[in-house]
């Protein structure tokens, strides 16, 4: 028992101090995620054994890390290729200068945009098509913001291969395809939601401006709409739009094995990426710069989930995980066991605005999932119920794709958090009935 309490103690501090570090910017994830498990471990009396519990962590996360790593790659050759290039296109043509059309709009842009799962693409794309448009009709940027971060937030939330589903299903080693089938009527719901949400601001920004004819200028309009895209254009060399359905195609093709699970995650990517870079760069040098060109957001996020995996396994194979799950149900009430995901969804809430994605996702859902078995409820169903809450994340203004965000739109974080926070706990709200009521959780 004594046993148990120093674990638990040791466990709770190694990731309070590992939270520390994340947020106070004194380490990056990659060093805390090594560096202070090693540390714990070594004082809990586990220095002769440390090195295996790491291997059994690293071993564990490598699927997970290759799907990634595919994954990633395949959607950044589709944005290079141009396949989302007509979708923009049509949208800058469609909204005009009706603000309405065009916060609708941006909810739809980024939810397709989104499907790369890099915030930092995905906004810069979004911004430098719409933020002309947005200052010629003077539609308020925190619109621009808001919709942005609740598009994004859902499909990286909900999605395998975004940040914060990899992170718990690597370290778990739980498989993608169970997390991701489940979510897809809370992810096609969630995306309905974002699209109301655009349009009731939107509503109000055609109510405070009116609808403004762009064609009284036609350079403005050019400006403002068709051209806009070259912003997100890294040269017209790269770009495939001969190859436009067959890259949708082979997009769906995808989605459809990701979906039916007919084949490991891992090598589908693999195979798609191939496929993709064979039909749109067939050139040696051209996989090449492609490679490079989307290889270093690539080994950042493995970097990440390798240490995380040595986090994990750490924290499992000292036992400390397993002690701080058992004390976590002795304070829980028995007849509440069966709401455990609903009442993990409500804390997540807090957690990820305060917490990075590292810190919650390694440190924290671990011990939230193993607590789920004692009351026979699936770990999946607690990383399901985890991923709802992202758009509180996206609050925080140390996510690196927040500040690029309020950065590119010259907005004040303390404004941004004030305008969008109640359309972000909303969101939380609705995600999570969404996938009570589909049988995502709670099943």
């Amino acid at each position: 028992m004594r046993r148990m309490k120093m674990l638990t103690i040791l466990g709770l501090t190694m990731i309070s101090v590992f939270t520390y570090f994340i947020m106070s910017g004194r380490l990056s994830s990659f060093t805390a995620l090594t560096i202070i498990p090693l540390i714990f471990a070594i004082i809990a009396g586990f220095g002769s054994t440390v090195d295996t519990m790491m291997i059994d962590g690293i071993k564990l996360v490598a699927p997970s890390a290759a799907f990634i790593l595919f994954a990633l790659l395949f959607f950044g050759i589709m944005i290079d290729a141009g396949m989302f290039d007509p979708l923009i296109n049509q949208i800058l043509k469609t909204v005009k200068g009706d603000p309405m059309k065009v916060a609708v709009g941006t909810a739809i842009l980024t939810l397709a945009v989104a499907l790369d799962g890099d915030g930092t693409t995905t906004f810069i794309i979004v911004i430098s098509s719409l933020l002309p448009l947005y200052n010629r009709l003077n539609m308020n940027p925190l619109v621009l913001a808001t919709i942005a971060m609740l598009s994004f937030s859902v499909v990286c939330g909900l999605t395998p291969w975004g940040g914060p589903g990899i992170r718990a299903l690597s370290v778990l080693g739980l498989e993608q395809t169970d997390f991701f089938v489940p979510l897809i009527p809370t992810l096609i719901g969630g995306a309905i939601w974002v699209i109301f949400v655009s349009f009731i601001l939107g509503k109000k920004e055609r109510k405070r401006l009116g609808v403004i004819d762009l064609q009284e200028d036609e350079g403005a309009t050019r400006k403002t709409g068709y051209a806009a895209t070259l912003a997100i254009e890294e040269g017209s060399s790269i770009k495939r739009p001969k190859l436009l359905w067959v890259n949708v195609g082979l997009t769906l093709a995808v989605m459809g094995v990701l979906i039916s699970g007919l084949v490991q995650s891992a090598v589908l990517f693999l195979v798609a990426v191939v496929v993709a870079m064979l039909i749109n760069y067939p050139t040696i040098e051209q996989q090449k710069e492609r490679i490079k060109d989307h290889g270093a957001n690539a080994l950042m996020v493995l970097l990440v989930v390798f240490a995380g995996g040595a986090f994990t396994g750490i924290l499992s194979g000292t036992g400390m995980v397993d002690s701080i799950a058992g004390h976590l149900v002795s304070i829980i009430p028995e007849s509440w066991g069966s709401f455990f995901p609903l009442i993990i969804g409500l804390v997540s809430i807090p957690f990820t605005f305060v917490m990075s994605n590292d810190a919650f996702y390694f440190g924290v859902v671990p011990i939230f999932a193993n607590t789920a078995v004692a009351y026979g409820i699936e770990p999946i169903e607690i990383v399901r119920v985890a991923v709802l809450t992202q758009s509180a994340h996206f609050l925080l203004p140390l996510v690196p794709a927040t500040i690029l965000l309020i950065s590119m739109l010259k907005l004040n974080i303390a404004e941004y958090v004030r305008f969008a926070f109640k359309w972000s706990l909303l969101t939380c709200f609705v995600l999570i009935v969404l996938a009570w009521s589909t049988g995502a959780i709670l099943s």
